[in-house]
């Protein structure tokens, strides 16, 4: 349990130290910002087919896996059509903290749902190294969505400390959410592999959906191959070694 705890914070706070920068710079290159979603991108990628997956096979069955995925698929579908997300390439045009400001705020609040109850069934599982490869994963994820916040915050004259509590906060819902998705798998032992499966079908539509198209427009594509591919391995390495 205190493992679980220690993992989710640590991930969820990602998504803090992903807006430490805006405290001293406003703008993040496109290059830049294309590496790092490339390579989080490789790294959700990476835990998700290699980590995910086999283990909600191992810890129920094909069939389970195949339902559980489709769900996190489907939920994430739901939610990135019906609420909206930031766009960073358009919001120059929003310059105050009003009614679409909040409705992007309350959204990322609905979107660290998921990722926090997919951490929070990856140390529910019987895999040992399987909760801290997931909290690296989301935790990758979370650092640039975080920049990403606390840019669009700013950019509608959001003061530099309201924003980062702001992006603060949002991280918090997702350690609550993963608190509650380990508890409900540790007392509800089938849970655990739809659980797992739900995590790889959100992470993975979150990468193929949003990541690696967002990281491929501005010119930089070759780049952010290579990214992509080093955050792939560095996960390999992450579950030989923890696994």
């Amino acid at each position: 349990m205190e493992t679980a705890l220690i993992g989710s914070f640590i991930s969820a706070m990602a998504t803090v130290l992903g807006a430490v920068p805006l405290l001293f710079v406003k703008t993040l290159s496109e290059k830049w910002k294309d590496i790092l979603v490339a390579f989080t991108a490789g790294i959700m990628v990476s835990a998700s087919t290699f980590g995910l997956m086999p283990q909600s096979i191992e810890e129920s069955s094909l069939i389970q896996m195949t339902i559980g995925l489709l769900i996190g698929i489907f939920v994430l579908d739901r939610i990135e059509k019906n609420i909206p997300h930031i766009d960073v390439e358009n919001d120059s045009g929003i310059k105050s903290f009003d009614a679409q400001t909040l409705l992007v705020i309350i959204a990322l609040f609905i979107h660290n749902i998921p990722e926090g109850l997919s951490t929070g069934f990856s140390y529910a599982s019987q895999s040992e190294g399987l909760g801290t490869m997931v909290a690296i994963s989301i935790g990758a994820q979370n650092m640039p969505e975080g920049l990403i916040l606390g840019v669009f915050l700013l950019n509608s004259n959001v003061s530099r400390i309201k924003s980062f509590l702001i992006v603060t906060l949002t991280g918090f819902m997702e350690m609550v959410s993963a608190v509650i998705g380990y508890f409900t798998a540790s007392y509800i032992d089938w849970l655990v592999g739809y659980g797992l499966a739900f995590a790889a079908g959100a992470m993975l539509f979150i990468a193929y959906k949003e990541l690696i198209p967002e990281s491929h427009g501005h010119g930089y594509e070759r780049v952010s191959t290579y990214s992509f591919i080093l955050g792939l391995l560095l996960m390999v390495y992450v579950g030989y070694f923890w696994g």
